[in-house]
């Protein structure tokens, strides 16, 4: 089925597993293809996407699933045979994403017009550049090494970037720099964590891009942000990035409003969030929270507080801030989420005298479990008149 056309130089069609292009004039691609198409050329016609593998529940296609890993020239063979493509003049991605949940976006100044097509998925590999890595491809065959990818989770951001004006080889380097500092701007927004650090994440550990550019007249020699053109690679990729998570993974910007999307790269569930909260609060307290708890967690002014303390956190690890800081910071940013939590604005002071004796440290163990006192705080006080009544009653005021 055609989806677009665009600048009378690309056609995109959906069959099946793939999104593919074709390239209706000459182009210069660059992609990170595995197979011999990869890399930069000038003599391909058609760029494709291809599911190869569910993205959770194992792989329904283990036997592809190998075939892309292992063999990424019969992989792309088989892909073309398939759906009558031209297998030598292909280039290929794979990915476990649907590719009914391809974004498009389309960009354009003047006589110039940039395409991105996205399919992505961050919920079981998104990582941030620096990560620990396992795989390992040693130069001796017959060295010992990690080359075994299947341990992996699936989770790939996949990019088909078009450009209707030819660019130099360096400017298409450029261009690919450009996209990616877009994508991770875009996972930056959505508070996207790492699954193998404590950072947020700047992609997944499997992305894929292919960038085409139309060949003929005065090539473009720099797509980098001061450019216009790479102002539109990194508004295209950009938006396409947000729509193809938001298709699907149901990942919206709104839909992170909440508590627990700042504070999921500790390691942290709604379960273990939520019992760790309670076990500090009296009984009845305890139930009542827990009953609550969705809509506790997604209060803006709650998300706010929470997510300026997990902020500073960063800014101590990165040297920003002087630890020395850490006592007086984590109590008056603690106190804010006592705060939002129970509605007192008033008793924000008392607040921040009863958490600066308790334990604080860069631990993440120890940062949530302050976390943790902090919301306890602010809870077993939200339905008392702490005048009359006083807040001795979970064992948090002092």
């Amino acid at each position: 089925m055609k989806l677009a056309e665009f600048y009378g130089g690309v056609e995109l069609c959906r069959e099946e597993k793939i999104v593919y292009a074709r390239l209706m004039t000459p182009h210069r691609v660059l992609s990170t293809c595995r197979s011999s198409a990869g890399g930069l050329h000038d003599d391909l016609m058609y760029l494709y996407n291809h599911q190869s593998c569910e993205p959770a529940g194992g792989h329904m296609n283990a036997r592809m699933y190998h075939l892309a890993v292992d063999s990424p020239e019969d992989y792309k063979r088989e892909i073309a045979d398939r759906h009558s493509l031209p297998f030598q003049k292909c280039a290929t991605l794979g990915t476990a994403a649907n590719m009914n949940n391809a974004a498009i976006c389309h960009e354009s100044f003047c006589d110039l017009e940039v395409v991105a097509v996205c399919t992505g998925g961050v919920e079981g590999n998104a990582g941030r550049a620096g990560d620990p890595a396992v795989y390992y491809e040693p130069q001796d065959d017959s060295a010992k090494g990690q080359k075994d990818q299947c341990g992996l989770q699936p989770g790939t951001i996949n990019a088909m970037i078009f450009v209707n004006r030819e660019l130099t080889p360096g400017a298409m380097v450029t261009a690919v720099i450009t996209a990616t500092e877009a994508k991770a701007a875009a996972l930056q927004e959505l508070e996207v964590a790492s699954k193998y650090s404590e950072g947020l994440a700047t992609g997944t550990g499997t992305d894929q891009i292919a960038v085409a550019s139309r060949l003929g007249g005065k090539a473009i020699s720099f797509a980098g942000k001061h450019s216009k053109v790479g102002e539109l690679i990194g508004r295209t990729m950009h938006d396409a990035v947000l729509g193809a998570l938001a298709l699907q993974n149901g990942l919206t910007p709104a839909g992170q409003c909440s508590s627990l999307a700042h504070l999921e790269r500790f390691r942290i569930d709604e379960r273990g969030m939520c019992q760790g909260i309670a076990k500090l609060l009296s009984r009845d307290n305890a139930d009542l929270f827990e009953k609550n708890f969705s809509n506790i967690i997604k209060d803006p002014l709650t998300v706010a507080a929470v997510a300026a303390l997990v902020h500073l956190r960063d800014k101590f690890v990165w040297g920003v801030l002087p630890k020395s800081c850490i006592p007086e910071v984590m109590a008056l940013y603690g106190a804010q989420i006592s705060t939002a939590v129970s509605g007192k604005s008033h008793r924000i002071h008392d607040y921040m005298h009863a958490l600066s004796s308790l334990h604080k440290s860069l631990d993440k163990h120890a940062f949530l479990e302050f976390v943790y006192q902090a919301f306890a705080l602010g809870f077993s006080e939200k339905w008392t008149d702490p005048k009359s009544e006083g807040c001795e009653g979970d064992g948090l005021c002092g």
